[in-house]
C-alpha cells in the first residue's frame, strides 16, 4: 500500500493516523517532493476510475493562473491535464491511497478511507 500525502494537509494526517491505528504497512510518498510522472498519474487514474480533471485542485493559485477551469475535458485533453499535474503536483488531490489489491481511493472522506482499512 502506498499513500501520497502533503504533510501540511489535515486529511493526509488523519489518513496516516487511521492506517497506523489499523496496523497497516504502507509507504509514504510526499508527492510534492517526489512528483509523480505522467505515466504514474495515468496508472493511478486507471485504478481510481477517474480522469485527470477529477483529481485536480482547481482553486490552487497555479490552476487559476493556468485557467484550468476553462480547459477541455475530453479524451484529447487528457495529456494537457496530465502534464500540468506532473509539473505542478500541488494540483493533485490528496491523499491518494493505492492498495496492494489494485484498489485506489482519494481518502478525503471517512467512507473512502474506511474502504482501504481491514
Amino acid at each position: 500500500m502506498e499513500i501520497w500525502i502533503n504533510p501540511r494537509c489535515s486529511k493526509c494526517r488523519t489518513a496516516l493516523t487511521e492506517l497506523n491505528a489499523a496496523g497497516l504497512t504502507y509507504t509514504v510518498r510526499r508527492y510534492l517532493e517526489d512528483p509523480p510522472s505522467t505515466q504514474e498519474l495515468t496508472e493511478v487514474l486507471a485504478r481510481l476510475g477517474l480522469d485527470p480533471w477529477d483529481i485536480t485542485r482547481l482553486d490552487e493559485a497555479v490552476a487559476v493562473e493556468l485557467g484550468m477551469r476553462q480547459w477541455g475535458r475530453a479524451e484529447g485533453d487528457r495529456e494537457r491535464w496530465l502534464e500540468a499535474l506532473a509539473q505542478h503536483p500541488i494540483l493533485v488531490q490528496r491523499p491518494i491511497i493505492t492498495a496492494d489489491d489494485g484498489h485506489a481511493v482519494i481518502a478525503r472522506t471517512p467512507e473512502a478511507l474506511r474502504s482501504v482499512l481491514p
